[in-house]
């Protein structure tokens, strides 16, 4: 008998055990399932997410409509627009350096009868910045040595005036009407800025075509003027594309006054102390001064760029 109790006892410690054993696994897997659903959601509903891009059925360059219907310009377009929108760092720089360099360039465009569409030209080819190519272009428009001396600028090892923003869209201006000219359509002439006219030229004869859109191109030129549309349209539309930038999230232009120059100048450095500004400042604003004197032995008259005072600390 007192065996029997002793194994009733046993069987219910046993029982006990086994239940509240039971209730944690429950309960932990309660959590598991608790923490996937919860996790399930926040994927679901995050705010940024990777989507295909819809393309604009009025895509058109210059005004000169772009043929979507043909598959293969198309995934072309396709292809600028993807790899422009979710580029968002490189995106979101050339939205805060148009703010700054566009309303320089507009007003030239317009001035010479040139497009505003090939302000993004100026962003397709050096990102608004006064970088170098290995072929040796330079500037926001990437302009030739020999071109720019062609078409009247500056350059040599004091002074290269492709480095000078307005100066510089002038001849980008000239070199685009003569090109429309030669070719008969804005696209067309695009294309040439990149390939150059004579190239395209040659193309056009080769393959008996006259649209940009019928040419087979090298890769760079073959995606140029798709690259310059898809920008338009990304910063013309930033919300549309995922781009959420406050106003006084851009870049601005400091306000500047002239100074002549008609004689030579010896340091730049103790020129930029006279209006209290440093060395680096006075060269920011005037980057086609590429030394830190200035010859001019002929005495021509410079514009210097100075910035008004409070700007710079």
């Amino acid at each position: 008998m007192k065996f029997l109790k002793n194994t009733l006892m046993l069987l219910g410690v046993f029982f006990v055990i086994s239940t509240l054993v039971f209730a944690v696994q429950e309960s932990r897997q309660d959590t598991v399932e608790n923490d996937d659903d919860e996790k399930d959601t926040t994927v679901n509903t995050g705010a940024y997410q990777i989507t295909a891009i819809d393309i604009p059925a009025d895509l058109n360059f210059a005004g000169e409509t772009v043929p979507l219907d043909d598959p293969e310009v198309l995934e072309r377009v396709d292809r600028e627009f993807l790899v422009n929108t979710y580029w968002q760092s490189n995106a979101v720089l050339l939205m805060k350096r148009a703010h700054k360099y566009f309303p320089v360039i507009e007003p030239i465009l317009a001035k010479n009868g040139i497009p505003d569409d090939f302000k993004y030209l100026a962003v397709a080819e050096s990102g608004l910045q006064n970088v170098v190519s290995p072929a040796g272009a330079t500037g926001f428009w990437q302009i030739m040595k020999a071109t720019g001396r062609e078409y009247g600028l500056e350059v040599n090892s004091n002074v290269d005036e492709r480095y000078h923003l307005e100066k510089a869209t002038e001849v980008a201006c000239r070199y685009l009407k003569k090109s429309k000219e030669r070719f008969g359509t804005w696209t067309l002439a695009a294309a040439s800025y990149n390939a150059g006219p004579g190239s395209i030229n040659k193309f056009l004869g080769v393959q008996k075509a006259d649209s940009y859109y019928d040419l087979l191109l090298g890769q760079e030129t073959g995606r140029y003027v798709f690259r310059i549309m898809a920008i338009k349209e990304i910063l013309n539309s930033p919300e549309k594309y995922g781009f959420l930038i406050e106003e006084e999230d851009m870049y601005n232009a400091v306000p500047t006054f002239q100074v002549e120059v008609d004689e030579p100048v010896f340091s730049f450095a103790d020129f930029a102390k006279e209006y209290e500004i440093s060395y680096k400042v006075l060269k920011r604003h005037n980057p086609w001064l590429r030394q830190p004197h200035l010859n001019n032995a002929s005495k021509k008259k410079y514009t210097i760029q100075i910035p008004n005072k409070g700007y710079y600390k």
